[in-house]
């Protein structure tokens, strides 16, 4: 029989063990509480935004019914064909072509620095290559787009704050390779037949050397600051790779010596050719490839940065050289657009750090492109 004297002993430990687990959880901070509210609302708005985003259409479909009855003349002419009804174009912003063009050319952002990066410059890394994305699949002029080296916690991003959507992504290759396995295939893509067509700045004319334009012609080029040579043109069945790095400078020089490593053509953009710079500035990635489609489209470099870079980075084209002036909306709409996606990122809880436009990756000075 055991000894009494023990029994309280035993007591006292069951009793604290009970304490200890009937202590209350922390409280929970009132940012937590707030997003979870937030998230909460968001997740119980979703059929209500959806079946808004349908009524929305189908007014969309009805407008343009009545628009296409209306011009439609009453009683046409025998033998004629109907005008065609021109699609309403806004001030600053340009006609959507329907059937955008796929081109013999490959752009791939080298994402192999997700180990130096932080959290916000990842996040911003995010945001650009999403943008990237958009603006290839809605240019007129579309490249065979590559995302190399896609891992690490940049694909974790991808894969969970972002819900996967880049699964459904179309024109667009995702590789756990580098940079120069993505051009090797890029290159085999570019010879099949959904390699693209010569249009835009690509039209062959009388002066067109044809050597110039087949498929063996080629070539692989690592976009940097640091290079020796300067980019004049973009040429058919060639691969431009982009560093895919926020760092704020960091890091200088690293997409240079990755290109040398690997034996690899490197160029800078012609931004000094065409550019007065008032100071460094940032370039987001995805203002590069915009200004790559722009040129595709125009063939026209002062007009493509123009027309790309925000005015309020402080560049202005240089005397007697070509190009357009921006629109003045123009600027609004961009800090419109930008404004709007962090606002769909905080809904959904997330915030993107830093505006797309003033993500601090890409920094160049007047000269050229900085990785």
């Amino acid at each position: 029989m055991s000894s009494p004297e023990n029994h309280p002993a035993d007591g006292g430990v069951h009793l604290a063990s009970n304490i200890t687990h009937d202590l209350p959880e922390p409280p929970i901070s009132k940012n937590k509480l707030k997003k979870l509210l937030r998230d909460q609302k968001w997740e119980e708005g979703r059929e209500e935004r959806k079946e808004i985003r349908k009524i929305k259409a189908k007014e969309k479909r009805e407008r343009k019914r009545a628009a296409r009855d209306t011009d439609a003349p009453s009683e046409p002419t025998a033998g004629k064909r109907k005008a065609s009804v021109e699609p309403e174009v806004h001030p600053g912003k340009k006609p959507k072509l329907f059937n955008p063009v796929q081109l013999p050319v490959s752009f791939v952002i080298d994402c192999d620095f997700d180990d130096i990066m932080r959290d916000g410059e990842r996040t911003s890394l995010a945001a650009q290559v999403t943008r990237s994305y958009s603006e290839n699949h809605k240019a007129p002029f579309r490249s065979h787009l590559f995302i190399s080296s896609f891992g690490g916690l940049l694909k974790q991003r991808f894969d969970t704050v972002l819900s996967g959507q880049h699964h459904s992504w179309k024109g667009v290759e995702f590789l756990e390779d580098d940079f120069a396995a993505a051009a090797r295939q890029a290159a085999k893509v570019m010879k099949t037949d959904r390699g693209g067509k010569l249009a835009g700045a690509f039209q062959p004319n009388e002066n067109c050397n044809k050597d110039e334009t087949t498929s063996s012609s080629g070539e692989v080029v690592y976009l940097t600051s640091d290079s020796p040579d300067t980019l004049t043109e973009l040429k058919p069945y060639s691969t431009y790779i982009i560093g895919g790095i926020v760092d704020k400078n960091r890091h200088k020089g690293i997409c240079y010596k990755r290109a040398l490593d690997k034996g690899m053509k490197t160029a800078k953009l012609p931004i000094g050719d065409y550019m007065k710079m008032a100071s460094r500035f940032v370039l987001a990635t995805n203002h590069v490839v915009e200004i790559m489609l722009r040129w595709l489209e125009v063939g026209d470099w002062g007009k493509a940065f123009t027309e790309v870079i925000p005015q309020r980075k402080g560049g202005v084209l240089k005397d007697g050289v070509s190009g357009s002036e921006k629109p003045p909306d123009t600027m609004a709409q961009d800090e419109e657009a930008d404004h709007r996606t962090l606002e769909e990122n905080q809904q959904k809880g997330e915030s993107l750090g830093e505006n797309v436009d003033q993500s601090h990756g890409n920094e160049f000075p007047a000269e050229g492109l900085e990785p």
